[in-house]
């Protein structure tokens, strides 16, 4: 067996124990402990018990133990990030698109230049370890890209305030996009040669160069979508789910290669073709694909991020660090205040526009729930940053940040939810017990129902075009674009759903229940 292939069974292996800790805490109702924290500690269980086989001797386990950041962008990231582009609700991720791109895009830009700005001149001050500024800006970039899965998860288990949970989820998918591109814009300055061209023209350039990877991949990855849709329209592959999910499976790859083959952000683009083909390509399919789609989706994002947390907790092991207590209290600090210079001034300005008002709770509580997660780590790796304990000391800076935030921030945010008293009533007479920290049970069992709407031409102009409520893009989506892009079905199409749905469900499991007794003619009735 060659070292790559074992490197593939150990993986499996462990995605595999990962699963059955998974299962663990769902079965024995171990809801208070957020499914992410669980996978790092079992990661570091499992780093220090291969520390303990290598230092006897008994195996070298180095190459399977190493985490690759070209996997984690090419295989485990694009998968997430597609998925929670597909999931969203997009009602009220449209109804916040101001605030969250305020927040995902300039709130992301402040704590990059805050945390960048603040490690360059302590290095320059020689309080901290030196870096050049297009390395701390890189730095303070991927620092920057936030991941609440624990926060999220407690959130739906307390039923917060839907504006604060759709504003911190909406700030998380379209933050880590950008947090990439900016990293990605100051892996580019440092290739070039800057050192003859100014202060203001490396910042022109930069902005260039961020608006043109932002809205370039934000354009191919919404015409791509739109491109689905309107396949998935006019070529009927109702009647054969298999090619269809088999499309579906295409196009939503397609961006991701065809944004990295052009040097644009492949993330950027596959986020905003996963929102464009949930919002019309979805509506296309059969309610079979509808489901099968979902739920694979929600599968592999899954597992590539349980893959990435194991990894998470194996680099304390397998990492070579280079810690330095100074640098990592600083960042500790740079990385608060920035967060806090980027939530509240943002959420004041943004008050004056709003109806709904974000309160000075919603404000704390987006403040905390400023996790790190896997992208900032597998950035950190992915730098190409001489000399080599350069790219240690922000290897193992990003690691310890990371589990603190998960570890610390993660764990105290439902008690300090709990403090502030910001659930609603029904949410306050229930005891621990009740609530429910498990992102995967509740995934499992729930089906979108905004997914699974199939209304005809008349149902769907008494639904949405009388509405009164609607404005602005919303009504115009609804008037034009919508009809455009999406089938609107036939009292037959909405018959044969019916009846597929019927094959593959009811009478499928009255003959596993019963056995096969039923005839070649009612199955040819049926269908």
């Amino acid at each position: 067996m060659t070292a790559r292939s074992f490197a593939i069974l150990i993986e499996a292996m462990r995605t595999s124990i990962c699963i059955i800790l998974v299962h663990l805490l769902i079965k024995y109702r171990l809801h208070f402990l957020p499914e992410s924290v669980a996978v790092v500690s079992l990661g570091i269980l499992m780093g220090a018990f291969i520390k303990i086989i290598e230092a006897q001797k008994l195996a070298n386990w180095k190459e399977e133990e190493m985490f690759r950041p070209n996997m984690f962008f090419l295989l485990l990231l694009p998968p997430i990030i597609f998925e929670s582009g597909y999931s969203l609700h997009k009602g009220n991720f449209f109804q916040n698109i101001g605030s969250i791109t305020l927040f995902s895009v300039f709130g992301t830009a402040i704590s990059a230049f805050i945390v960048g700005g603040g490690i360059y001149f302590l290095g320059q001050a020689d309080v901290i370890y030196k870096l050049n500024m297009t390395d701390s800006f890189a730095f303070g970039s991927l620092i920057s890209a936030v991941d609440p899965v624990a926060t999220i998860a407690i959130f739906n288990a307390l039923n917060v305030d839907p504006v604060l949970n759709m504003l911190v989820f909406g700030e998380s998918i379209l933050n880590d996009a950008v947090s990439i591109v900016l990293t990605n814009t100051a892996e580019g300055l440092t290739r070039e040669n800057m050192s003859d061209v100014s202060g203001w023209q490396t910042f022109l350039q930069a902005l260039g160069y961020f608006l043109k990877m932002f809205f370039g991949s934000a354009a191919l990855g919404t015409l791509t979508g739109l491109i689905s849709a309107l396949v998935l329209k006019h070529i009927d592959l109702r009647k054969t789910p298999s090619l269809e999910f088999g499309m579906m499976i295409i196009f939503a790859y397609l961006p991701y290669g065809l944004a990295e083959g052009i040097s644009l952000s492949g993330i950027m683009a596959i986020l905003f073709s996963g929102i464009v083909m949930s919002h019309y390509t979805h509506h296309n399919l059969s309610p079979v694909t509808q489901i099968l789609m979902q739920q694979t989706l929600r599968t592999v994002a899954f597992m590539c991020e349980t893959c990435v947390f194991a990894f998470l907790g194996l680099s304390i092991f397998s990492f070579p660090h280079k810690f330095e207590m100074s640098f990592v209290i600083w960042c500790i600090v740079l990385v608060l205040f920035g967060r806090a210079v980027n939530i509240f001034p943002l959420s004041y300005l943004l008050n004056f526009f709003r109806d709904h008002k974000i309160t000075p709770k919603m404000m704390f509580i987006m403040w905390f729930s400023g996790l790190r997660g896997a992208i900032p780590y597998a950035l950190s790796l992915h730098l190409g940053l001489e000399p080599i304990e350069k790219r240690q000391l922000i290897g193992t800076t990003t690691i310890i940040i990371v589990l603190f935030t998960i570890l610390l921030l993660g764990g105290g945010t439902m008690p300090l939810i709990r403090l502030i008293d910001i659930e609603d009533s029904k949410a306050r007479k229930r005891n621990k017990k009740d609530i429910n920290l498990s992102k995967t049970e509740k995934m499992g069992n729930t089906i979108e129902s905004e997914h699974l709407s199939e209304l005809t031409e008349e149902e769907y102009e008494a639904q949405y075009i009388k509405r009164q409520d609607l404005k602005g893009f919303m009504w115009f989506d609804a008037k034009y674009l919508n009809p455009f892009f999406t089938r609107r079905l036939t009292q037959e199409d909405l018959h044969h759903g019916r009846i597929q749905m019927k094959t593959l469900t009811n009478k499928w499991y009255e003959e596993v229940r019963q056995g096969p007794s039923g005839s070649e003619d009612d199955e040819q009735e049926l269908l």
